[in-house]
């Protein structure tokens, strides 16, 4: 009997480290580090606060990245959908963290997911993959690779 054929596409394959786009924030080429140990993404942002907007309903606003970053341009970003939640660190402590939905491009197509918000000034990278990402993209990891999503994303098309 003949097996019925996956409509699913193939997987594709991400390194440990990866360049990526974020459209709806206007940052391209951001460095990610992809972590299979951690459930959600994480994107560095500082000045972290609620405001409430003049009909009252509140609006998170941050700003991305820092100044030492090149992608950093300063310009606070508000988020008026957003969700506080218990986000469990590598270190295994549980920080309550604010979580927004936004777009990631990988291998040029966008994928609207979950990132929490925190200060990764300490961190080597601005920006986490986390699995909620790499199972919703269907992505496996080669930790012997890096930037495969964006080489293939910006590689040159014939003239």
């Amino acid at each position: 009997m003949k097996q019925p054929q996956s409509r699913r596409p193939p997987k594709r394959t991400v390194g440990r480290r990866e360049l990526v786009d974020f459209p709806l924030l206007g940052l391209s080429g951001v460095e990610a580090k992809v972590d299979t140990g951690a459930f959600t993404g994480a994107i560095h942002c500082s000045d972290i606060h609620v405001d409430a907007l003049p009909d009252g309903r509140p609006v998170l606003r941050v700003l991305l990245l820092d100044d030492e970053h090149p992608a950093f341009n300063g310009r606070p970003l508000h988020f008026p959908e957003f969700a506080l939640r218990d986000i469990r660190s590598s270190n295994g402590d549980v920080q309550e963290r604010y979580v927004i939905r936004t777009t990631i491009r990988l291998f040029g197509e966008d994928f609207d997911t979950e990132f929490s918000l925190s200060d990764r000034s300490d961190m080597k990278y601005p920006v986490l993959i986390g699995r909620l990402l790499l199972r919703r993209a269907r992505l496996v990891v080669d930790v012997a690779r890096r930037n495969l999503s964006y080489r293939q994303q910006h590689r040159r098309q014939p003239d």
